[in-house]
């Protein structure tokens, strides 16, 4: 899922004429640790990085003595953090301009049993804050 997020970032970021840190987050859900650097990885041989103001949802909810690793989903990942977490930080005024990217592989029961690789999508929802909107 992590090429899938960083085409719709760039894609996303090219058409918007902006940068990484014209967001004051950046999130995805939920490539988890794994693909979170993966999707680090191909953002800098893409040409663009993803600093500090990135974080993967799925990271985010999980505590890192928990031994999950992969596999959360990536709708429901990013629905939680952001009905929690970046929405009061919007309302609140820390966060002015939010990118977030899910992600999800399109499988079926049998998919991995296929021996193909699996088609991935991600799909970016851009939030801003306005000054008269609170």
């Amino acid at each position: 899922m992590a090429p899938a997020a960083c085409d719709t970032i760039r894609t996303h970021l090219t058409n918007m004429n902006r940068k990484s840190n014209d967001y004051d987050f950046i999130a995805t859900g939920d490539l988890g640790k794994l693909g979170s650097e993966v999707l680090i990885d191909l953002a800098e041989n893409d040409g663009f990085i993803l600093g500090r103001n990135y974080a993967d949802c799925g990271c985010m909810i999980y505590d890192k003595t928990e031994r999950v690793f992969m596999g959360g989903s990536g709708a429901g990942c990013s629905a939680s953090v952001l009905n929690s977490y970046i929405l009061t930080k919007m309302l609140s005024g820390d966060y002015k301009r939010v990118l977030l990217v899910s992600t999800g592989a399109l499988m079926s029961t049998t998919t991995s049993q296929q021996g193909d690789t699996i088609a991935c999508i991600a799909h970016a929802v851009e939030l801003e804050l306005v000054a008269d909107a609170r």
